[in-house]
């Protein structure tokens, strides 16, 4: 498969590369977003060993690596009969002292068959590695695994690394690169149903119709898609069904935490721990009113699923399991379709913000959403040094963006308490269907109001 994107994190490795000495790099990231495919793309064209960690004992996994290792140099010995402990692995590596990737794939499976493990590698880097040209890659899906054993302080590899990459999912900007003959809306409609998640894009690239891909490939219960989020809870989580409950209320538009506790019936503490956790599986965040000075002690929180994904299949797949189960994913097809600008709606406000960090001000310290009692605000993005703020509105509608939509969308800037009267404001508005000949005109006698016709910047005279 064609690999896409990833230019800022293949440079960071490369330029380690170039520096022609040790070095331990920790990867890690969700499921399926491209982790081992990022590895091996930087591997291409150098000596390099790659070993998939598997559910099995210690043992059996070192005879696994050793196999790798003896075919890789061409040492019968070491393939026939291996290594009987880790250290010496290290030190064979170390004495043969070639300049080499080596990539060791899920290395949480290898805490999981010796908890020693990350111990144990921390001696043999320390003793061996370190004074070697070896290049270590240690990746890993379970990132609350990774971080514990890896990043935070007093884990054993805790210090040794030379840094660390979090693989993200695809923004939807890079989606121009995968389907660069589809349009606007198709991407959106993609990346709504399946996020940035490579393994989930690719069932798209086929070039068949979206509804298609949709029915045969995520409404099909033979399809890994069907099964996935159910998989992901249980491989990720010790109690999922306790989650599977906290994502459930999200999905239902339960977003705050007293709301969550009455729709489980879970205490406070135990619903703050789940949420807490999920957050760290980025599957689930907690949005703040972009103003608030103290964010991490607002009591303005309100919880979302991040995964475009999860919240797809919560939304349309777990609720319409009986249909689907019984045959009828047609009639699920019709159900996504009745509510499809609905869903599309919330997704075109986040990729509004992306288009604004991206194209309007790339430091404005945050760009997020505004809300109190009575109003909220699509977009609002803030520059405390300069002190500019600019406030957006987003629609994903058939009709046109008029006056009307700016002169509420200005009140409502108005009760925004934020630098009052010291600040330069300016307003964008987003829209799927274009703006009225009257707003174009209002547009350019403000001047401070720019116009994005979906991802495309209205062109006025005094831009």
């Amino acid at each position: 498969m064609k690999f896409y994107n990833r230019k800022q994190e293949l440079k960071a490795l490369n330029d380690w590369w170039r520096e022609k000495k040790s070095h331990l790099v920790i990867l890690y990231g969700k499921r399926r977003v491209g982790k081992t495919a990022l590895s091996l793309e930087f591997a291409k064209g150098k000596p390099s060993i790659f070993y998939l960690a598997e559910r099995l004992d210690s043992k059996l996994q070192l005879e696994k690596i050793s196999k790798e290792v003896g075919n890789f140099f061409k040492d019968e010995y070491v393939s026939q009969y291996g290594f009987t402990q880790w250290e010496q692995f290290f030190k064979y590596i170390a004495d043969k002292n070639e300049r080499m990737v080596i990539i060791i794939d899920e290395f949480p499976y290898l805490v999981d068959s010796d908890p020693a493990i990350p111990s144990i590698f921390q001696k043999g880097w320390n003793l061996h590695l370190s004074k070697s040209k070896t290049f270590l890659i240690l990746c890993g899906s379970s990132i609350g695994m990774m971080e514990k054993h890896t990043l935070i302080h007093g884990a054993p590899l805790y210090g040794r690394r030379s840094g660390q990459i979090l693989v993200r999912p695809f923004n939807f900007s890079d989606l121009e690169e995968l389907f660069p003959d589809s349009s606007f809306d198709e991407r959106l409609m993609i990346f709504s149903t399946v996020g940035g998640t490579i393994t989930y894009l690719k069932n798209f690239l086929s070039k068949e119709n979206f509804w298609n891909v949709v029915e045969n490939k995520i409404l099909s219960k033979e399809q890994f898609l069907y099964e996935e989020v159910e998989f992901l809870l249980r491989e990720e989580l010790r109690e999922p069904r306790n989650y599977f409950s906290i994502l459930l209320a999200l999905s239902l538009g339960k977003r705050k935490t007293s709301e969550i506790i009455n729709y489980t019936g879970f205490d406070k503490a135990t619903v703050s721990s789940y949420l807490s956790i999920l957050q760290q599986l980025l599957i689930v965040e907690k949005e703040i009113p972009v103003t608030e000075k103290f964010p991490e002690k607002s009591r303005k929180g309100l919880y979302k699923i991040s995964d475009n994904f999860f919240e797809f299949w919560f939304r349309y797949v777990f609720r319409n399991k009986k249909l689907i189960e019984e045959g009828n994913s047609k009639e699920v097809i019709g159900i996504i379709k009745g509510s499809q600008n609905e869903f599309i709606s919330s997704n075109y406000e986040e990729v509004s913000r992306e288009w604004v960090k991206h194209n309007i001000k790339t430091n404005f310290q945050y760009v997020g959403r505004w809300w109190d009692k009575n109003d909220e605000i699509d977009l609002v993005g803030i520059d405390s040094e300069t002190k500019e703020i600019i406030f957006g509105e987003c629609k994903w509608s058939n009709k046109k963006v008029g006056t009307n939509i700016f002169i509420e969308l200005e009140g409502k800037a108005q009760k925004v308490e934020w630098n009052n009267g010291q600040r330069e404001e300016n307003f964008i508005l987003f829209s799927k269907s274009g703006f009225t000949a009257d707003m174009i005109k209002l547009a350019k006698e403000r001047g401070n109001v720019v116009l994005v016709d979906k991802n495309k910047l209205v062109k006025l005279n005094m831009i």
